[in-house]
């Protein structure tokens, strides 16, 4: 019997080629037979560890909050609307491993949907994400950067929808929405939404 940082550590391995097959190919393309190739092991060794793909990719959708957790975040070059900026291209796919990120997390939305486990879970981080835009939020309205009169709230989930639509967008067609361009159409989104909110 191996030991027990021995088998979080095999189960981590074990999660991370989930990440990979996920970004690769969708949760559709996600089988056990799959994570063993990319494993280059047996599908025994992946069952002994998860006894179902349902607790396999539970505990890949656990590791994958806990990395979004602690991952290093951009500086913001000033607070209010320049921390409101940096949170957002923190989401954005701006590079191969952000690609990799919101190639997974799309396909961790569709096992949401159908799990509702991982539906509550991603409720809550959605919610966690949208708190934490409206602080930036309520800065910005403060420093006379974004007009107040608006619910805080409001202006928070319309970021979280443009920025995960631009994500969905990037990540289907990556040749027409290069990181330059993103980061372009952030910043106008930005400057218009402190012109019209």
């Amino acid at each position: 019997m191996p030991a027990r940082g021995d088998h979080e550590a095999r189960r981590r391995d074990v999660s991370a080629a989930v990440w990979r097959v996920l970004a690769a190919r969708g949760f559709g393309g996600l089988t056990i037979r799959d994570i063993a190739a990319e494993l280059d092991s047996s599908t025994g060794l992946v069952s002994h560890y998860f006894p179902s793909k349902r607790a396999l990719v539970r505990y890949a959708h656990d590791l994958a909050d806990e990395r979004a957790a602690t991952r290093v975040r951009r500086i913001p070059t000033g607070p209010g609307l320049a921390a409101l900026r940096a949170a957002l291209l923190d989401v954005l796919p701006l590079d191969p491993a952000s690609v990799e990120m919101s190639r997974t997390w799309v396909s961790f939305w569709d096992a949401a949907i159908g799990d509702a486990e991982l539906g509550t879970g991603q409720t809550a981080r959605y919610v966690r994400w949208r708190a934490a835009l409206t602080e930036h939020i309520v800065e910005a309205q403060t420093r006379g950067e974004l007009p107040s009169q608006v619910d805080p709230e409001d202006i928070a989930i319309g970021c979280a929808a443009f920025a995960h639509g631009l994500v969905v967008q990037a990540v289907f067609d990556p040749e027409r929405l290069p990181a330059a361009r993103q980061t372009a159409l952030l910043d106008r989104f930005l400057l218009d939404l402190a012109r019209t909110t």
